[in-house]
């Protein structure tokens, strides 16, 4: 199998990031693995589509260190790559991290997705979908039960009067953004200053106001989904809890947050079956879905992180398990071609 995994840019990527340990995953099982940044696609006029792609060496790699720096280095290869001839593109950038400095390439993995997947390879997660998840109001699509209760706005005086109405206990956030990057907490003690935090977050465009969750001060569960379904190696789900041990809020890994072991519990198992069909209709197929208590606080769809997290808390390998589905579905078109359509393989 061929497969590209699609990031930010080769340069910046880090051996702890789940891509890496995607990729090193597929090398292992003796597939070819190209990465690919968002600004190496060439589209030519009769049509092809390639990027300019780079690949470990020959060696069996024991780190992602290792591995890594071969990629980034040269000592592995370098090629320029047709994407017709990929089995499988995986796409793995996150575009709020090309937001500031870098806007053209916020969109630049799903529209060439689509064009990869109009060519016959399958490309996951949908790219036609993910161009429509481009911000958190693609959360909203969610049933409601299953969501906080949230405001997307603006405007200064209904976010004052939805945070009153919520008893002065909120979060606010970015509608663009990840990581938990200008994520603010606002209670009666900082009540005095909520004009100038929704003008802080209003910079960077709409404001995401939500209820606050008590258990939210014990962290955040992230489960990973495949196919809609949660991912399992050796009787392990792919989940962990996130928890900040200082003041802040977040939880998040990249503002401090450590890994804990996390149990699938029925609140959780009937959140994912509520949410499961929007999934599989959009062509989700690996997401990282943030919880707290029953209510669904991210879906990250685009480079969820923490398989290594997972495999460290468990010893499963749940790279190597997303890669062997990626076998079972390039063997399907082995069978059906391009007839079941790119959206409805990418969850099959």
């Amino acid at each position: 199998m061929k497969i590209g995994f699609v990031i930010n840019d080769i340069d910046t990527e880090k051996p702890s990031y789940s891509t890496t340990r995607l990729a090193l995953a597929a090398h292992q099982l003796g597939h070819e693995a190209w990465l690919m940044g968002v600004g190496d696609f060439s589209y030519e006029p009769d049509g092809t589509l390639s990027a300019h792609a780079r690949s470990g060496g020959t060696k069996q790699y024991k780190s992602l260190e290792r591995y890594l720096d071969d990629v980034q280095g040269g000592a592995g290869k370098v090629e320029l790559v047709c994407c017709q001839d990929l089995d499988v593109v995986m796409l793995r950038n996150d575009p709020a991290d090309d937001a500031v400095d870098r806007p053209w390439a916020c969109t630049a993995g799903a529209a060439f997705g689509q064009l990869i997947a109009a060519g016959g390879t399958l490309v996951v997660n949908d790219p036609g979908h993910l161009s429509q998840a481009l911000s958190k109001a693609y959360f909203q699509h969610f049933p409601e039960i299953v969501r906080p209760r949230t405001l997307i706005s603006r405007d200064e005086s209904v976010i004052t009067e939805f945070v009153a109405e919520l008893g002065g206990r909120a979060v606010l956030k970015p509608l663009q953004g990840s990581g938990g990057s200008g994520v603010f907490m606002v209670s009666d003690e900082e009540s005095p200053n909520l004009k100038q935090i929704i003008d802080a977050v209003a910079r960077d465009g709409y404001v995401v106001t939500q209820e606050f969750l008590p258990q939210a001060v014990e962290g955040d569960v992230r489960v990973f989904l495949l196919n809609g379904e949660p991912l399992v190696v050796d009787g392990h789900v792919a989940a962990f809890r996130r928890v900040n041990e200082g003041p802040d809020l977040r939880s998040n890994m990249s503002v401090g947050g450590k890994a804990q072991k996390a149990e699938l519990t029925a609140e959780m198992a009937h959140l994912v079956d509520v949410i499961r069909p929007k999934l599989i209709d959009d062509g989700m197929y690996l997401v990282g879905v943030d919880v707290v208590g029953d209510k669904l606080m991210e879906v990250n769809v685009f480079s969820p992180g923490g398989l290594g997290s997972c495999q460290r808390l468990y010893g499963g390998n749940f790279a190597e398990a997303v890669i062997q589905d990626l076998e079972r579905k390039v063997s399907m078109i082995g069978h059906y071609g391009t007839e079941l359509g790119n959206c409805r393989l990418a969850t099959l």
